[in-house]
């Protein structure tokens, strides 16, 4: 369970860094500075971090004990440039959270 959570936040975080390098490095050197190569490789990059972060929501679902309200939510933040950053907080408040019912349960 933890694995998941802890993928889940890595990737999340890894996701959000390259969105912002694609959007605030990588196009700016392809439209001002004529150099499309740096959107094509942090494009393809961002593209294979994204498919990965899907993965991770949905592997965490269980985890995390979430509805689809949740799922949701943490499926639209990877739309938004600071997104996954917002949520990681919650993620690992919830983490916490978790991790103390299972201590309690042993």
């Amino acid at each position: 369970m933890k694995n998941r959570i802890v993928y889940l936040r890595l990737t999340g975080i890894t996701e959000g860094i390259s969105f912002l390098v694609l959007l605030l490095i990588a196009m700016p050197l392809k439209y001002y500075f004529g150099w499309p190569l740096a959107v094509k490789v942090v494009g393809w990059l961002h593209g294979i971090l994204f498919i990965a972060y899907i993965a991770a929501v949905l592997l965490a679902i269980k985890a995390m004990q979430w509805n689809w309200f949740s799922v949701g939510v943490a499926l639209a933040a990877s739309l938004i440039p600071i997104g996954t950053f917002v949520l990681d907080a919650s993620w690992k408040r919830r983490e916490k959270q978790l991790l103390g019912e299972i201590v309690k349960t042993s």
